[in-house]
Formats: C-alpha cells, structure tokens, sequence
C-alpha cells in the first residue's frame, strides 16, 4: 500500500514500499514588491544569499500554482524528476542541494530518537513530478513556486517538520518567501552561513482583502537571460545595484511594511512602480546591458500612468519581474475598469472568451474621457491574456488522491 500524507492518510492500492505525499505552493516572487529587485543578486551563489532583504505578495493558489507529488521506494534505482511532464536534470546542483539538505534533517531528525510513523530507508531513491498551471521560466516566479513546492513536498515525505526557508532558498533564492502566505520579507541575515537569511511573515493574506492583482501576459517564452545569470552579471559591474542595496533599500523596506501594515494604496503602488523602474534601470547600468522589458511591456507602463492621471491618484500600480510580463496592483472596486481599458488598448486577436483568466470581472464600458485621455492606438494581440488573482496561503496539502502526479509504479500519470 502506498500512502499520500495529509492530516489523514490516504491510502492507494500499490506495493508497501512506496511513499508519496503531494502538494501545491503559490509563485509569490512573481509579485515581488519594492525592494524585492535587489535581492536577486547574491553575496553568496552557492549558498544563495542576498545582498539585500525584500518582501513579496504570494499569490492565490487558486489562480496560479505548482502542484508537486513526491515518491520513495526501495525499488527506485536512481533520484528522478519531471517537470511539466518532461523529466529534468536531477544532477541540477540547486535541486541536489535541496534533496541533501532534506535528507540530512531527516537523519538528525531519527537521530534525535523521533520515531517516523512509516520508517523508510533514507537511502532509498525519491522520485518527483512537478507542474506549473503558468508559464514556465517567462518572468512569472516558476521557479519560486516551484522549489517552494519541492521542499514542502520533500519535506512531508521524509518527516522533517523544521523551518523549510534555508532549504528553499537553496534551490531559488525568492522560494523562501513563497513558502509563507500574505506578505513576507526575506531577511538577508548576516552569518556567512546563512542561517539567519530566512523567510518570515509581514501580515497574512486576510489582512488587506481588497488587494487585487492581474498578471497581464506579454509572454510565455522561456527569457533569453534567466534572472539568476541576469542579476550576478548586474552585481559584478552595476554601481547602481550596489548603491540600491546599501542606501536604498533599507528604508524602502521600511516604508513598503508601514504602507502593507496601513493598507495605504496610493503610498504603496508609488513605491511598487518607482521601485520597479528602479530595478530595470539597473538592469541598463549592468555591463553589457540587460533588457528585460518589450515594446508592449513600455505601453502597458504608460496605460497605467495615463489612467492614473485621469483619476488624479494612483489606482493601479506596475511592476516587472526579471521579464516582459507585468504584475499590476489595484483594489476590487478599479478592476473591472482597468481590465476595460487594457481591452481596448490591447484587444485580444481570436481569444476573447479566453483573454482573462482567474477571478471573474464583470465587463464595463469605459467612459469617452477614459479613452481621450488613454490616446492609444490599440495593438492587438500584444497581451495574449490576464489572470486575475488576489493575495493567498502558503503551501497546502492536497486531499484528493486524483490529484497525485505519479502512479502507482512511481513514474508520472499520462496526460488525461
């Protein structure tokens, strides 16, 4: 019999070797806030250290999400991974330093005379099948989500039950937040361990309910610069960084908690957007330079300013990831009109029924003055669609057996 862990234990009919729990974990770094930019270049590349702390907003599970199935079983010859259906590289030194770091806890865990409910060999192999509901390594924190999930997972299978945020970091250094619902900084700490470089909570999602986010899609192709290579380069030779990360962000995470704790918009979308721009225009001082943003990504910026400017305060805010997609801020009650004027500045080619993804929006007619003062020609098929989503958990067990990615055999379900 094999077991998938939740607060009961589900059993499936297969060999008594084999143990598997699943699992989902949100991509809170694709809406990083702030000073967050920063926090990708490293003090340390094997330890993943930041030169900087930061804060996110982690997304609602509902709308965007990594569900993660782990496996161990004596008849596993080798560690094996899937991701999207695809198997990967499991020699990948990030993902190793996750499984090492799980399977030490473990042993000091037994070590420690804790007794495992289902005593398993640590040697045995472990297989892992893993899937994004959104678009793979463009920008949108895939693979914060997705080494959030592997450690949660990971870490159920095997038995530890300790801070995961150090284990997460290792393999994506903004998967430590992830693992923490609402609004979390990551401490950059100061021990050359890294110890003390972990992930805490700044509020929970249910403590500004009105807060909306809409990941408008520019792009879903994989960046010809991943964020990792991108911001060590930016390390290496921009000052510019170096300046943002000692006189800067100190007080911008200051303010950005104070605006988070207050629930004050207008301060909070101002410091998103200014900090964003901040982080691309480090991405120009780098050496050669890197260039994240596209042409559509440039008009998106400037329909969020011009909408602003017709209302005469800041109702949406901006901002971009190390890629071309935007996240954008709002409260519930400027949704529906925002979305409007993205439609008609970016009105969908052949998907309109599928254009916008998520929480559903009821259509509204945008004013003549709204599209005046907007002034631009519309491009079609520039934004291939929107997911709107809102503030949500951390990682959650999944109680449906239906939902494991791995059969009983170990190896990945077929596609359905």
């Amino acid at each position: 019999m094999s077991y998938g862990a939740d607060s009961v234990i589900h059993p499936e009919s297969s060999p008594g070797n084999l143990r598997a729990d699943w699992g989902t974990a949100p991509p809170g770094a694709c809406a990083e806030l702030a000073p967050a930019r920063t926090s990708r270049g490293k003090r340390d590349e094997e330890l993943i250290l930041p030169i900087n702390s930061s804060l996110s907003v982690t997304l609602h599970q509902d709308q965007l999400k990594t569900t993660t199935t782990a496996a161990i079983s004596r008849d596993f010859t080798e560690d094996r991974i899937w991701l999207n259906g695809r198997e990967e590289d499991m020699g990948h030194p990030r993902l190793q330093a996750c499984l090492r770091e799980i399977r030490r806890l473990a042993r000091k865990r037994r070590s420690d005379g804790h007794e495992d409910p289902l005593p398993l060999s640590l040697s045995y192999k472990v297989h892992v099948a893993s899937e994004n509901n959104f678009p793979t390594a463009a920008g949108l924190a895939s693979s914060a989500a997705g080494y959030a999930c592997l450690a949660y997972t990971l870490a159920r299978v095997y038995g530890v039950d300790s801070d995961l945020s150090e284990v997460a970091r290792r393999g994506s250094g903004s998967a430590c937040r992830s693992l923490y619902g609402g609004f979390v900084e990551w401490q950059m700490g100061e021990r050359p361990d890294g110890k003390d470089s972990v992930a805490c909570q700044v509020a929970p999602e249910s403590h500004w309910p009105e807060l909306r986010v809409l990941i408008l899609v520019v792009s879903a192709e994989r960046k010809p610069m991943g964020s990792t290579a991108g911001m060590q380069t930016s390390v290496e030779t921009s000052a510019l960084l170096k300046f943002r990360a000692e006189a800067l962000v100190p007080p911008r995470m200051a303010e950005m908690t104070r605006c988070i704790r207050e629930r004050n918009f207008q301060a909070f979308g101002q410091l998103t957007m200014k900090d964003s721009n901040q982080f691309h225009a480090t991405c120009l001082d780098t050496f050669p330079p890197i260039s994240y943003l596209s042409d559509t990504s440039r008009r998106i910026i400037q329909l969020v300013h011009r909408f602003n400017a017709h209302h005469g305060q800041t109702k949406v805010a901006y901002t971009f990831d190390a890629g071309p997609n935007a996240v954008v801020f709002t409260l519930d009650d400027t949704v529906a009109e925002f979305v409007a004027a993205v439609r008609h500045s970016f009105p969908p080619e052949s998907n309109g029924d599928k254009f916008l993804k998520g929480l559903p929006v009821e259509p509204v007619l945008l004013s003549d003055e709204l599209k005046a003062v907007l002034g631009m020609d519309p491009v079609p098929g520039s934004i291939r669609y929107i997911i709107a989503t809102q503030v949500g958990p951390g990682p959650q067990v999944l109680d449906d057996p239906g939902a494991h990615l791995l059969g009983p055999d170990g190896l990945p379900k077929p596609a359905a």
